[in-house]
């Protein structure tokens, strides 16, 4: 997966990758300064490890603490300083996924994250068609599969969040897609013929 545009542009995408580029500005900021990083968690009432989940961009960011920050690293331009606090107010917003997150584990909002930024997708795949081309009724047999003891509700919601991933191809400029797939994969009846059939033709209009 390729993130982000060329050349040093702006960054396509939600919160995720905000937030991993204001923590990589962060820690630059901080060593260009010579700052440990338990010094700075220790001038936001923190610790040495939250800098580095900050800076890693795992956790979201107080707008107080980088106004803090930008203080002790010496950040003193106006401009630099309000772009770094708008990146926070953006990288603080709730993503669309934010409302899935009972349903998927931790990781997987962090990758659905980086797809939404991405300009390249490769997938390799054996067993299913990939997630990102299956239809509702395929995937909704896929999930029913994977664990079935699931209630109807957990199914819904499970489908919904893949439906929604497929939204980034109607964005402007959505990423291109490199699809290796198991002619087995193909061939394996997924909720029955008519809906493999589906799903198929769905692939070959290039969704």
């Amino acid at each position: 997966m390729t993130v982000g545009p060329p050349g040093g542009a702006a960054p396509a995408g939600g919160p995720t990758v905000l937030r991993i580029l204001l923590g990589a500005q962060l820690r630059r900021l901080r060593e260009g300064a010579g700052i440990s990083r338990e010094d700075a968690g220790y001038h936001i009432r923190a610790s040495g490890s939250k800098i580095s989940r900050m800076e890693l961009g795992r956790v979201s960011f107080k707008e107080r603490d980088v106004v803090d920050l930008l203080e002790l690293y010496g950040i003193t331009d106006a401009e630099e300083r309000e772009k770094l606090i708008q990146l926070t107010r953006d990288a603080n917003a709730t993503p669309w996924w934010q409302k899935y997150q009972d349903v998927v584990p931790d990781w997987f909002q962090v990758y659905v994250g980086l797809e939404e930024a991405a300009q390249l997708i490769r997938v390799y795949e054996m067993q299913f068609v990939p997630g990102l081309l299956q239809t509702e009724e395929y995937a909704r047999a896929v999930v029913m599969q994977g664990a079935p003891g699931l209630e109807p509700e957990e199914v819904d919601r499970r489908v919904a969040l893949r439906m929604g991933r497929q939204k980034l191809f109607s964005k402007d400029n959505p990423p291109r897609l490199w699809a290796i797939v198991d002619e087995a994969a193909l061939r394996r009846p997924m909720g029955g013929r008519d809906v493999l059939r589906a799903d198929r033709a769905a692939d070959g209009r290039g969704r």
